[in-house]
């Protein structure tokens, strides 16, 4: 099986509507064929629709940064999948390092999130990555396997090629650092290591592994030929046109 090649953008908490319009219409302008290639942004949920209206047949999908489990009930402020789904949305994120370490969600949280997306089609970009001072106490591939066998506990094959990893390390999210390319390399390799242990090479080599940590346009190009990071998951750089469209155009 060859992998999804995918350059997303996570827009976070940014951007109006008439900002978010104006970047999303850029974008598609500006942005170079590749049948290869999948294109993903992840607006505020409040824009989902409207952004879906103008991105429809577009190459861009969209994807939400975040859903419950449960598929209805009362809990105030959540966003149930179908309502994703209703949305327009083709993927979401699951486990950002904001969601673990700002909201506090458990691995135990993120499994049921992984196995809820699934279970309703959609397209789980599942977050993986470590803090800094756990890669200065040489645990990074510990936190890896944690974050990882946690996740997919209780997960079929089948459902693990359906998956995508995003390789975030938290010290290189909105600091301006970045982790050099063999970082990013190693951390990559790591993780499709223990999707090995996991599930055997076969799955391993298929399931796309994204870097994501202050990708920019000066140094996507050291990210990119790198024959395990299969694309990016762009934070700050996705909020403005022409950086995103260089990255997403790396290697046209």
């Amino acid at each position: 099986m060859s992998r999804r090649q995918i350059f997303a953008g996570n827009w976070k908490m940014y951007k109006n509507f008439d900002e978010a319009r104006i970047l999303v219409e850029g974008l598609i302008k500006n942005l170079k064929g590749n049948s290869e290639r999948e294109y993903v942004i992840f607006p505020p949920a409040v824009y989902l629709q409207k952004i879906y209206d103008i991105t429809k047949g577009s190459p861009v999908k969209i994807g939400i940064q975040n859903v419950y489990y449960k598929h209805e009930g009362a809990y105030t402020g959540e966003i149930s999948i179908d309502m994703a789904k209703d949305c327009g949305c083709d993927y979401v994120l699951v486990g950002h390092s904001e969601r673990r370490h700002i909201f506090g969600e458990e691995n135990s949280e993120i499994n049921m999130k992984l196995n809820a997306v699934l279970q309703e089609g959609l397209i789980p970009v599942l977050c993986i990555g470590e803090l800094l001072e756990e890669r200065e106490n040489g645990r990074t591939e510990d936190v890896l396997r944690s974050q990882i066998y946690s996740a997919f506990e209780g997960m079929t094959p089948e459902n693990a090629l359906k998956t995508i990893l995003a390789y975030e390390p938290v010290w290189a999210i909105g600091t301006g650092k970045v982790a050099t390319p063999e970082i990013a390399k190693d951390a990559h390799i790591t993780a499709r290591k223990i999707l090995n242990e996991l599930y055997g090479d076969a799955v391993a080599r298929s399931v796309s592994i994204l870097y994501g940590g202050s990708v920019k346009p000066d140094n996507i190009e050291g990210l990119y030929v790198i024959d395990d990071i299969d694309g990016v998951l762009v934070g700050g750089a996705s909020l403005d046109i022409d950086s995103f469209a260089d990255i997403c155009s790396v290697g046209n």
